[in-house]
């Protein structure tokens, strides 16, 4: 079944060992991006050698830029430059087919 286009970011990276406050930032910025509109849902996991991956899923790519511009993702986005990721990329789809957000 075809449903409406949405977007997915696709953040791919490898934490350090020493991320001190990552967790605990992680979990705020789960809380914050649910309240933004346009976005639709998330799936994140994370090996034992600190390799991770984060899908979530937007209605627009409007709606993925207000995120990025957000204030308090772009200081979690600093601090993982920073101190948490020894690597790390982004990539942003446009979903054509299948459920968006699940």
């Amino acid at each position: 079944m075809m449903t409406n286009a949405c977007y997915a970011v696709i953040f791919i990276s490898r934490l350090r060992a020493d991320a001190e406050g990552y967790a605990e930032t992680a979990r705020r910025m789960m809380d914050l991006v649910r309240e933004q509109p346009g976005f639709l849902g998330m799936e994140s996991w994370r090996d034992e050698t600190g390799r991770g991956v984060t899908i979530s899923w937007w209605e627009s790519e409007e709606a993925i830029a207000r995120w990025r511009q957000h204030p308090r993702h772009r200081q979690a986005m600093r601090r993982g430059r920073e101190e948490w990721y020894e690597s790390f990329r982004v990539q942003i789809c446009r979903v054509e087919r299948e459920g968006c957000g699940s």
